[in-house]
């Protein structure tokens, strides 16, 4: 097992555990002051746990855009590439690809447009519905929980597709395809996807799929899970045409629509 791995189930089960009053407060404090995390739109200001705090829920609901063809930003994130697809590949930074097949798991028959949205420990870490979907299946890839920040996608060669991943295989309400990739990474305690709690990330290596007969109805917006700790979403969608690329997003802000 990668030391990666070690260190993140350490840190999981530090996260998770609940000290004296005083002692957690000083830990969350330093935490908060470390990452420079604004707590104002958000329903707690004191926490349990360090978990409890990573997965911090918002105070009020964000507004969501009505039109079915428009697609929102799953999480508060930074967009790091923005792109159609080459010939089955993708970027996880410039100068770096990768193939998607590999990473989803499937052989795909045409270009889809890809987005990279990168959380950071700082930023809110539940994670929503993109537009109204049906989800077909899930897909669980154990592996290497390697960083994800911007110097670890400059130096690790495929290193989404080496990382522990969720993947979500959806239709839209058009008919057309849009896979949702929830991507491990250091110090991630748990990928959490709530329409699926067999998936257990971060535990062992084995790779899982659950598919779904009678596809799970999702809105735009809902939520679909959680991260315990910053890391990163792909999006691969087919016929879409984005607004946005390389630059701070939150959840509910349209990212583009369906053409």
């Amino acid at each position: 097992m990668p030391i990666s791995n070690i260190l993140s189930r350490l840190f999981g089960a530090f996260a998770r555990a609940q000290f004296p009053h005083p002692i957690q407060n000083f830990i969350n404090c330093v935490y908060v002051k470390i990452f420079k995390i604004d707590l104002s739109q958000f329903e707690e200001r004191e926490f349990e746990n360090l978990n409890a705090l990573f997965t911090r829920r918002l105070k009020n609901p964000r507004a969501i855009e009505s039109s079915p063809n428009t697609l929102i930003a799953p999480a508060d994130s930074l967009i790091t590439e923005s792109a159609l697809s080459t010939q089955g590949m993708a970027l996880q930074i410039k100068g770096m690809s990768y193939s998607i097949d590999e990473l989803l798991g499937e052989k795909l028959d045409k270009e889809l447009h890809y987005i990279n949205f990168y959380l950071s420990p700082r930023d809110y870490h539940r994670y929503h519905a993109p537009c109204d979907m049906e989800i077909e299946e899930l897909r669980y890839f154990g592996g290497a929980l390697y960083p994800v920040n911007m110097p670890a996608l400059n130096r690790v060669q495929s290193l989404f597709v080496k990382n522990e991943r969720v993947v979500v295989r959806a239709k839209m309400s058009n008919g057309k395809r849009l896979y949702f990739v929830a991507v491990g990474a250091l110090n991630v305690g748990s990928i959490v996807f709530h329409c699926e709690p067999k998936i257990k990330t971060n535990a062992k290596r084995a790779n899982e799929s659950y598919t779904y007969i009678t596809p799970i109805k999702v809105r735009k917006g809902e939520e679909l899970g959680m991260f315990e700790m910053g890391s990163t979403i792909v999006l691969f969608i087919e016929d879409f045409i984005p607004c946005v690329e390389h630059t701070h997003i939150k959840f509910a802000q349209s990212i583009g629509a369906l053409s």
